[in-house]
């Protein structure tokens, strides 16, 4: 008996213990229905935000209790398919307008806007076209549909992407691909793989973030979190990975940031048949 008591105790505080690691703070604004990436800026109070295909090519300023306060226009922008938010410690805020759900995508697209902070309403961007170096045809194979990406993050002057794994039979695996943070038109290099799990909507990564103080990354999915630690320059996956469960309902997770070094910010959509266009706190503790 005494035994089985220790059992139920370690089940009970286990399951406190993982409820405890995800904390809904607030609802969002309806303007931010379909949000894709989000960001925190030094200098700034608010979080920051985009939203995704088919919606205006505006920047969200949101306060933590879910109120918007500032909307910036990217004047020379399309939002073809904007799906996450990076920075670097200079000001500059990229905007990721690669998804690319079917691969077919011929004009991949990263913006950048220095000095966002200083901009008031509108603002113009410069522009990273690319392509990956690997990808021969448009759409790609059905078994190999690993060339549109969610996650995208700024370290020591290239811009990283990991990509999200839509192949007909998908065995979770995640590419990490780069290129110069600067304007031009670049074939974007494979620099690495990671299988996270073995599944679809699970595994599909949809968004990063980095750390840089701590030498982190963290890379999010619909269901798990995975802490990416100690590795040296940008091979990502060559050190001590983590991986987190999100516990409740499974809702579109699209968006996540540090908030410091053992919380992070994430965000989903609102869906139909579901609650969601919420902002979380998720321990990485």
């Amino acid at each position: 008996m005494r035994g089985l008591f220790l059992i139920l105790l370690f089940t009970i505080t286990s399951c406190v213990g993982q409820n405890e690691s995800l904390k809904e703070i607030n609802h969002l604004s309806k303007e931010l229905t379909e949000i894709s990436g989000i960001e925190i800026l030094e200098g700034s109070d608010l979080i920051w935000a985009i939203n995704d295909s088919g919606n205006p090519n505006i920047v969200y300023g949101f306060t933590q209790k879910g109120e918007l306060q500032q909307e910036i226009e990217i004047e020379n922008a399309e939002n073809v398919d904007w799906e996450d938010l990076a920075k670097d410690n200079h000001g500059t805020l990229y905007i990721a307008d690669t998804g690319n759900n079917d691969n077919d995508r011929e004009d991949l697209t990263i913006y950048i806007i220095k000095d966002f902070l200083q901009q008031k309403e509108e603002a113009t961007a410069k522009k990273i076209e690319f392509s990956f170096e690997d990808q021969e045809a448009f759409p790609a194979d059905d078994e190999n549909m690993n060339f549109g990406s969610e996650a995208l993050i700024y370290k020591d002057g290239f811009l990283y992407m990991f990509t999200k794994n839509r192949s007909k039979h998908p065995d979770g695996t995640v590419n990490v691909y780069k290129l110069p943070a600067k304007p031009g038109t670049y074939k974007a290099k494979k620099i690495g793989s990671y299988q996270t799990c073995e599944g679809k909507r699970e595994c599909w990564i949809t968004a990063a973030s980095i750390n840089s103080e701590e030498n982190e990354v963290i890379l999010l999915s619909e269901e798990h979190v995975w802490k990416l630690s100690n590795f040296e320059g940008d091979d990502f996956f060559g050190g001590k990975i983590q991986q987190y469960d999100i516990p409740g309902k499974r809702t579109q997770k699209e968006s996540i940031c540090y908030k410091n070094s053992t919380t992070a910010f994430l965000a989903d959509e609102k869906e139909s048949k579901r609650k969601g266009r919420n902002l979380y706190e998720f321990s990485l503790k």
